[in-house]
Order: structure tokens, then C-alpha cells, then sequence
């Protein structure tokens, strides 16, 4: 007989982005391993994001709850517009060029709202919840975050009733790159400083998704620990053809800090000193762009050199991971993105094409680019490093050899990954 777990869940198809797929896929591959997953979601959520493509993934067999939520954003987009749908993305302004209305609406996000915008979920899917645990014999809770609410539910339904309860962390809590722009006063930051801890020490396990979250956490509970990466699901595609440009390709957002402005000049100076470079040269950028970035790249005089394309779903994602010469994963140049491993990054390792980063140093992006072969790691002031390696790049696909040769990617496929979790289980 499988064993009946309850997944709680904000990010489900049709939302697209990042945050979807974690869920999506160790749900995919839980049967597999005698569980039974049981997803619950709002059942009316404002996501920034949309990929009505995902819902051919979910298996009919899958039983789905679904109860109301109420969204701010919504509200919020009423007064602001497109700055609110920014900020529900995580595209947030630099501070010191932030309109006043952007510095209202993260003061009120960060000190009315706490743990975030999505708290009202948390009392009525805990009425709701109580009685289906009961009357279904589920031993185990599963809550994942961001939104970090979320883990109130699991926390409050730990208090009521006698199950085992994980908590999924995708992402920090206190710790993350936006937190510190909020605007948060000290009461706001004790607030969730203290939901932090009593979700930490509540929880009868902890998943997060990398080594520096597990350390981080390991200061904050004895509770045991577990690191489950996000990985990469095997896809079915159409044969594709490389691009026959020297194609550089970031694919997901880039945020206002997110920004490498070396990368913007070597490649500034690469057009200007060689012709035939300049030819072959285009930078693709596939997804949400703060504003910041794009000026950036126009002053850096890049400007007819970038095919913007925008959001597009996963497939056509993967589509363009799989055609592009090279791949550009950037992350913020922060202590505190040390820990961040993008669920892309698993996706770029399988598409056989080299991999660009830049971030901050002794990441766990860095580690896991170097232990598999991947690509290559910067510092975002290692100018003469950059313009080195793109040079190599450039010379092989002159020459026609421009690929990988991968090792050890086995370990971070979806259905290994689902394994590790189905032993916690």
C-alpha cells in the first residue's frame, strides 16, 4: 500500500518560473517509489508568471486540493501597474533610483506582511486541511518556500495534529538578497527572525537545496538537515539546430543586481577590436531583464547586439538552452547568493553546450560547474579571465568543435533526486 503524503504548494501549473518546477517533478517521479502524493494550492493564485505548457506534466492520478487565496498584488497592480507585477518577480529597483511608489510598496510588503504576501492563506487552508489530514490517514506534511507562509500552515498543523512535517526551504528565509530591501524595521525584522526559528525547530526535518543553506540552518536547529539540489528531467525534443551565430544566451531573469558590467565590457571591447567578431556575435536574453540592466547594456554600446526575447515557457526554454553557443549563468556578487544553486543550472549542464558563470566566490555554482565539467567560473573583476575564455569559445566555434564533455551529471536527475527524498519520507 503507498504511503500517502501531503505536498502544501503556491507554485503549481499554470505558474511558470523557477518556482514550479522542484515540486512538479519530484511529484512526477514519487509513485515510483510506493508514495502517494497529494498536492494542495490556491486555487486562484496571481502568478507573475505563466506556462500553461506545464500542465500536460501532471499525471491524472494525482489527487489536487484546492481552496481560495487572497492576492495583494492583485490590489497593488490597481495603484502601480507593471512595478507591482516586478516586484511579485523579484525585479526590484535599485536602491537610490526607486520611485516613491516603489519604496511605498516594498515598505508595506516588508512590515504588513510578514512572513509575506500570501499570510491570509494560512488560516483557512489549516481549517481546511485539519480535517482532510484526519479523514485520508496522512502521516506526513510536506510544506515548500518561498512563500515562506507557507510553513506557517505546516507549523500550525504540527501544533494540532500528530504527523510528520518537513519543510522544503528552495530558498532562504532571512538570509536572501531581497530581504534587506524591504525596508524592514527592527520589529518587522525580529518578526521574521522568530517564525524562522520556530518553523526550524519545529519541523521534524529541514530540506534545502544547498550546502551553505544547510550550514546556515545548522546554527539555527538540531533538527536534522537534508541537501536536495534541484536538477534536470530528461525532455524529449525535436532535432536542433545550433545557431549558426556565436550566440551567448542567459535564459531566465536577470535582476538589477544581477548585473555584470565586466562581462558588458569585455564584450564591448571584443566588438570594437575585431570585426569578425562582431559579425558573428549576438547576445540572447530569454526572460524577465530589469531596467538597469538593459541601460547597462546600452551604454556599454551592446544595444544591436541583443535579441531580447522575453518570457517564454519551459520547452521553448530548453529549445533555446539546447541551440545557443554558449550559456550564460549569472548570480548576484553576494555572501549571501553564495548559497543560491538556479534550478537552471542543472538544465544547462544537460544540454551539452559550455557554461559561462559569474557570481560570487567559493559558491556552490562554482563547485558544481568544476566537479562536472561543465563551464567556467568568474569573479565578476576578472576582466582578463573573461575575455580569455570567450576568446577560446570563440576560436572552437570558428573551428567548428565549440562543446562539452560532462561527467557525474547522473546524481542530479529528477528521479535520483526523488529517490533521496522518498528515503527521508
Amino acid at each position: 500500500m503507498k504511503k500517502n503524503v501531503l505536498i502544501v504548494t503556491y507554485y503549481w501549473p499554470p505558474a511558470g518560473g523557477p518556482g514550479v518546477q522542484r515540486w512538479l517533478k519530484f511529484v512526477k517521479y514519487l509513485p515510483e517509489f510506493n508514495i502517494n502524493p497529494i498536492v494542495y494550492i490556491p486555487e486562484n493564485a496571481n502568478y507573475p508568471l505563466l506556462d500553461q505548457s506545464l500542465i500536460h506534466e501532471i499525471s491524472p492520478d494525482i489527487t489536487i486540493l484546492k481552496s481560495p487565496i487572497s492576492e495583494p498584488y492583485k490590489f497593488a497592480r490597481l495603484l502601480s501597474g507593471k512595478k507591482a507585477n516586478t516586484i511579485s518577480k523579484g525585479i526590484i529597483t535599485e536602491t537610490g533610483k526607486q520611485s516613491k511608489m516603489e519604496q511605498l510598496m516594498l515598505y508595506i510588503r516588508g512590515n504588513f506582511f510578514i512572513p509575506d504576501a500570501r499570510k491570509s492563506w494560512v488560516k483557512p487552508s489549516v481549517a481546511l486541511l485539519n480535517n482532510y489530514i484526519t479523514e485520508h490517514n496522512i502521516e506526513t506534511v510536506i510544506t515548500t518556500g518561498p512563500p515562506h507562509s507557507l510553513h506557517l500552515i505546516g507549523l500550525k498543523l504540527k501544533k494540532h495534529l500528530n504527523i510528520k512535517w518537513i519543510a522544503d526551504f528552495r530558498d532562504p528565509w532571512t538570509t536572501i538578497g531581497y530581504h534587506k530591501e524591504l525596508k524592514l524595521t527592527k520589529s518587522s525584522q525580529a518578526k521574521h527572525k522568530q517564525l524562522e526559528s520556530e518553523v526550524l525547530n519545529s519541523a521534524d526535518a529541514v530540506i534545502v537545496t544547498s550546502n551553505p543553506t544547510k550550514t546556515e540552518f545548522e546554527a539555527l536547529t538540531s533538527k536534522p538537515i537534508h541537501v536536495i539540489t534541484n536538477g534536470y528531467d530528461t525532455v524529449k525534443t525535436e532535432a536542433i539546430t545550433i545557431d549558426e551565430k556565436f550566440t551567448l544566451a542567459h535564459i531566465g531573469s536577470l535582476l538589477s543586481k544581477r548585473n555584470p558590467k565586466v562581462l558588458w565590457r569585455v564584450l564591448s571591447d571584443l566588438v570594437k577590436a575585431r570585426t569578425e567578431f562582431a559579425q558573428d556575435f549576438q547576445l540572447n536574453i530569454i526572460g524577465s531583464i530589469g531596467e538597469d540592466v538593459l541601460q547597462s547594456i546600452e551604454k556599454s554600446g551592446l544595444s544591436t547586439y541583443v535579441n531580447n526575447v522575453g518570457y517564454v515557457s519551459h520547452e521553448e526554454a530548453i529549445k533555446y538552452q539546447k541551440q545557443s553557443q554558449i550559456l550564460l549563468l549569472i548570480e548576484i556578487d553576494s555572501e549571501d547568493t553564495k548559497c543560491i544553486i538556479p534550478g537552471k543550472l542543472f538544465e544547462y549542464m544537460v544540454s551539452n553546450r559550455p557554461i559561462l558563470a559569474m557570481g560570487p566566490e567559493d559558491s556552490d555554482v562554482e563547485t558544481i560547474i568544476k566537479n562536472t565539467n561543465t563551464g567556467q567560473y568568474f569573479l565578476y573583476n576578472d576582466y582578463n579571465g573573461l575575455k580569455k575564455e570567450i576568446l577560446k569559445y570563440y576560436e572552437a566555434f570558428q573551428n567548428g568543435n565549440l562543446q562539452t564533455y560532462p561527467i557525474g551529471l547522473q546524481k542530479y536527475s529528477r528521479r535520483s533526486l526523488t529517490e533521496s527524498l522518498s528515503k527521508i519520507l
